[in-house]
């Protein structure tokens, strides 16, 4: 397993990835169904270029204290940044497995597409239980690698560029196991539901665009891939949309549990 690279020019990539409007949705329905208030006390595991910690931030007000925790510093670099102004964001360094926080720091937790990518999950989930108050609320939102769905003429070369990608991953299907992982580490599952982002078109800034041109760079030398590979996997997804006959969705699962 190889995992993808967040130096500076992967965390500029995420950030326009994250920008988009399709991720702009998920992120206001994470935060509605986290619901921090003012006054909390709330962590973000894996906060990558802090648009979501910003909204939490603002959400908590001066009055709360907003936490961002990425093991990358270009990463924590334009969560400062996104979040300059606001003296109630702390931003750190650390690993979800290690949480840098004392016991019942906090009121809230979120997590979103972290998991799926820690070796550890039961000890990264009981360190979250741990820095929870009783109590307090997390919400997990992750991926299953199964849910993907594209339209494509080669389909063989398709499966090929799929099982490639995978290797980024730790847990391509966290999401079928993650309740009972939760339950196990002390937590109570209040609410499972599913979020699908779908595109029906290619459009410049739909999430599939940013992903595919991600996905290729990424299995080119993975599992025979060449960069010929690549390109063609490319340019048939580009000839669904030019035929009007494109087509993307996947899903993302969100957990809501409560630290008993």
């Amino acid at each position: 397993m190889s995992m993808l690279r967040f130096d500076e020019s992967g965390a500029r990539s995420t950030e326009r990835t994250y920008a988009s409007p399709d991720v702009a949705a998920q992120r206001r329905e994470v935060l509605s169904l986290l619901a921090p208030r003012p006054g909390e006390r709330v962590l973000d595991v894996g906060s990558g270029p802090g648009y979501l910690l910003a909204s939490i931030a603002e959400a908590v007000g001066p009055t709360g204290a907003a936490h961002g925790l990425d093991p990358s510093p270009a990463m924590n670099a334009l969560a400062t940044a996104r979040t300059d102004g606001m003296p109630w964001v702390h931003i750190d360094d650390g690993d979800a497995v290690a949480l840098p926080y004392p016991d019942g720091a906090f009121d809230a937790a979120a997590s979103i597409q972290v998991y799926e990518y820690v070796a550890d999950i039961a000890g990264a989930l009981s360190e979250l239980r741990r820095v929870l108050r009783p109590g307090g609320r997390s919400l997990i939102l992750d991926t299953d690698a199964d849910s993907l769905v594209w339209h494509t003429a080669d389909q063989e070369l398709h499966r090929r560029v799929l099982a490639a990608w995978e290797e980024h991953l730790v847990h391509p299907r966290l999401p079928r196991t993650l309740a009972g992982l939760l339950r196990r580490a002390g937590f109570q599952v209040t609410e499972q539901r599913v979020y699908a982002m779908f595109n029906a078109q290619l459009a410049p800034d739909a999430f599939s665009t940013r992903y595919m041109d991600t996905i290729a760079r990424f299995v080119v030398g993975r599992q025979g891939l060449r960069e010929a590979d690549a390109a063609a996997w490319l340019a048939d997804l580009r000839a669904r949309s030019d035929e009007g006959d494109y087509l993307f969705s996947i899903n993302r699962y969100v957990f809501l549990a409560t630290a008993t």
